[in-house]
């Protein structure tokens, strides 16, 4: 009787163990920022001021 007590009482502290020391799932996907027209507009200016250092380093 008293082996089987043991056995009993290791196992459920063996299972407790693993149950308490488990990690979290996987975290929710963050939200995604969205991309306004703003960051074309610069890029679209940025692709402009380029083309104008070309074309004037061309001319020189």
């Amino acid at each position: 009787m008293k082996a089987r007590f043991l056995f009993t009482l290791t196992a459920i502290v063996l299972f407790a163990t693993e149950l308490v020391m488990a990690q979290p799932g996987l975290p929710a996907a963050p939200s995604q920022a969205p991309i306004d027209g703003g960051l074309g507009l610069l890029a679209a200016a940025g692709g402009a001021y380029a083309i104008k250092k070309l074309r004037d380093k061309k001319n020189h």
